[in-house]
């Protein structure tokens, strides 16, 4: 990877004890101004962020292994990224482009169309967010398609609005008593092999999904499949290779348009530009946000040519969609991956991660603590799933201890997972080595029985 002229010392210090006595006042301040409906991981205020260091308010720097959830993958204030979202505010912040277009807008499309698995025309519109470019692939699969069903899949997560609410697999914080939520919403099993019946490989686990749609729906209904390559907030459960082809190729045969949710997956996070990649799987539409832009909010739904013409003008869109700054961040963040080859480095990361936590894990089951159940991912975006001891059971309580313990030596560690028993890894993929190993130190101290 190129060098990267970090702003700030790429060194964990603390100078008090988390939170620190700022962050705790800021605490008392937002319960008083902002909805308690919204959560956060941690108790600490941000102030500053570079490479893999996050400052809080009281001056603490700490480790960061979350990256704003896969946002901040070129790090939260990549020079170029910064001067591009600097020098496009100078010249215009808005115009909408459904009233004056730039070519940002158009510069952005044209990159997702050639980066994007596939070869064949493709289209892209713009958004603001995760969940709009969810709603809108659904939106044009079924107007594409004349049909009304969209098939999800256990553990998935799909955005907080009413339909991809629906779409999303888990109740609580998500779902809760926020319904009735859209209809035409339908629940498979996914391919979760740390849990899937032994001898489930694959293409069984596809082929059960598949016998459960033509049970309960036939083929001829269904718009859209929709699927994570790699799901996230579910535990970042990987299927079974096979699983995606699978489905890839059963929805060819039916004329069912498959949409791959790459939101947290995509651009450089699984050491490919998308996870789909992997197994060589061309989706219809894919949907992407989180890393799109370094920070800024943007999204996109990007696919076949035929299916995005479909819909007809005036049918896609919105206020600040595709905005001009956050056209210029994504242009300079992808150009920064393709510079700094994001997606070798993830791959270097994840095999620094899978090697620390392998030998985390036989330590601990030869003292009879075997509470790794599995460490799964690719790249960058590694999970570590914790069971009780000797079991397959999950275990949410070391979960939440071990994020809370290793934010107490300052270490940002995420939960996951429909259990809650999922430590989630998602580093900026600048980090460098030595922060990234001593992060890891501190993680295996946090699963140490004290």
């Amino acid at each position: 990877m190129t060098a990267i002229p970090y702003r700030l010392p790429q060194k964990r210090h603390l100078v008090t004890e988390l939170p620190g006595p700022r962050s705790v006042a800021l605490t008392e301040r937002r319960r008083r101004a902002v909805a308690a409906g919204l959560g956060s991981a941690t108790p600490v205020f941000a102030v500053d962020a570079d490479g893999g260091i996050i400052v809080d308010a009281d001056g603490n720097s700490l480790i960061d292994l979350g990256s704003g959830i896969a946002v901040t993958g070129v790090g939260a204030s990549n020079p170029a990224v910064a001067d591009a979202v600097a020098a496009q505010a100078h010249r215009l912040t808005h115009t909408c482009f459904m009233v004056t277009p730039y070519e940002g807008y158009v510069a952005v499309a044209e990159k997702l169309n050639e980066l994007t698995p596939g070869d064949h025309e493709k289209r892209t519109v713009l958004f603001n967010s995760g969940a709009e470019a969810v709603e809108n692939a659904v939106k044009v699969a079924r107007l594409a398609t004349g049909r009304n069903a969209v098939v999800a899949f256990d553990h998935a997560y799909h955005g907080r609005t009413n339909l991809t609410m629906a779409l999303t697999a888990k109740s609580i914080p998500y779902k809760h008593d926020f319904g009735p939520f859209a209809p035409e919403v339908y629940r498979m099993p996914m391919s979760y092999p740390l849990r899937d019946p032994a001898g489930t490989d694959g293409v069984a686990a596809a082929n059960r999904a598949i016998s459960m749609i033509d049970t309960q729906l036939t083929a001829d209904s269904v718009a859209a499949v929709i699927v994570e390559p790699i799901q996230g907030e579910g535990g970042f459960i990987v299927p079974a290779p096979g699983f995606l082809p699978t489905l890839a190729a059963w929805c060819r045969m039916h004329g069912v348009v498959f949409i791959a949710d790459e939101v947290q997956s995509g651009f450089c996070r699984t050491g490919a530009w998308f996870a789909s990649e992997d197994e060589g799987v061309v989706p219809d539409l894919i949907t992407t946000a989180k890393g799109i832009a370094g920070g800024m909010p943007l999204s996109a739904v990007t696919g076949r040519a035929d299916l995005m013409d479909a819909v007809h003008p005036g049918g896609l869109g919105g206020t600040y969609s595709g905005n001009p700054v956050a056209c210029a961040a994504a242009l300079a963040t992808i150009e920064q991956m393709s510079t700094l080859d994001l997606n070798a480095r993830a791959r270097h990361i994840g095999e620094i991660a899978f090697a620390s936590l392998s030998a985390t894990t036989e330590r601990l089951a030869a003292t009879g603590q075997d509470v790794i159940g599995e460490i799964r991912g690719r790249g960058a975006m590694i999970a570590v799933e914790l069971v009780k001891p000797g079991t397959t059971e999950p275990n949410p309580e070391l979960a939440k201890a071990a994020a809370a313990h290793a934010l107490s030596r300052g270490v940002v560690v995420l939960t996951c997972g429909t259990y809650g028993n999922v430590l989630r890894l998602l580093p900026p993929m600048v980090i460098d080595d030595d922060l990234l190993c001593e992060g890891l130190q501190i993680l295996d101290e946090a699963l140490t029985p004290a």
